[in-house]
């Protein structure tokens, strides 16, 4: 096989991939919380025919060596953990993080996961749990069921208004945690993140101390994907991946004539 056919072979396959993470981007442009990813290529190892210093006689040394690549291949996906902007929605258990930090959720089976996804609702027993699964926000709070409002200061002290007292009824503190490398959190799909042994123990604290961000109320944190920088990208992928298919026609074809002349 010629090695340009590999090497063009190897430049599909990232770019595909490339794709796959771009409209991965695309699709979620509109998930809150959502973080976009970036596709990380390296190129492979190199078939060194001739070192660089080498000798090419007794008094004189090789300016330059011949070292031929075989290629590239994606060998990881960056999360970009950059703010997104902020969508009102007057919805009481609608919460944002403003600034660094992840809202602490605790699965079914005991393990904890992070999101920057702050669309809660509340159970049959009043606790505050994500919309979609329904697990429970951390620390673990109950709202009674005669309370007409609930609130939540930027520092995560959470009250209720009860009928018949004046005063807001302190039911919990909202703690939110962040990781020395939040790019080495595994996403694992519902807008959950898990800690990795790459991205750090959490370190947890109340909202708006020691560097964590404040929590907004009423709001939430759209996607962190600009449509029309992924739309470039896609274009210019495609048009990589153009290339490299055009490589193997031209390879292809060279063959060709090569062995219909011999």
């Amino acid at each position: 096989m010629h090695p340009a056919l590999w090497i063009s072979k190897t430049g599909l396959d990232a770019q595909q991939t490339d794709i796959a993470v771009i409209s991965n981007n695309l699709a979620n442009a509109s998930t809150v919380g959502f973080k976009k990813s970036r596709a990380v290529f390296e190129d492979l190892l190199y078939q060194n025919i001739n070192q660089p210093g080498g000798r090419s006689s007794q008094d004189t040394e090789l300016p330059n060596g011949l070292m031929l690549g075989a290629g590239t291949k994606v060998v990881a996906t960056q999360k970009n953990f950059s703010q997104g902007n902020m969508s009102t929605t007057d919805n009481s258990l609608d919460f944002m993080i403003q600034g660094d930090g992840f809202f602490e959720i605790q699965r079914p089976d005991g393990t904890l996961a992070y999101t920057r996804n702050g669309q809660f609702s509340l159970d049959e027993n009043g606790r505050i749990v994500t919309s979609g699964a329904g697990f429970a926000l951390q620390p673990e709070m109950n709202v009674p069921a005669e309370a007409k409002s609930i609130t939540i200061s930027q520092q995560g002290e959470v009250t209720v208004q009860i009928p018949g007292q004046g005063a807001g009824v302190a039911i919990g503190q909202l703690t939110i945690s962040d990781f020395i490398n939040p790019a080495g959190l595994e996403p694992i799909g519902q807008n959950l993140f898990t800690e990795t042994g790459v991205s750090g123990a959490p370190v947890q604290g109340n909202p708006g101390i020691n560097g964590l961000g404040i929590v907004v109320q009423g709001a939430l944190e759209t996607s962190n994907v600009n449509v029309t920088e992924e739309l470039v990208n896609m274009i210019e992928s495609q048009r990589v991946y153009e290339m490299n298919s055009k490589v193997i026609s031209s390879v292809d074809q060279m063959l060709s004539f090569i062995t219909q002349q011999l």
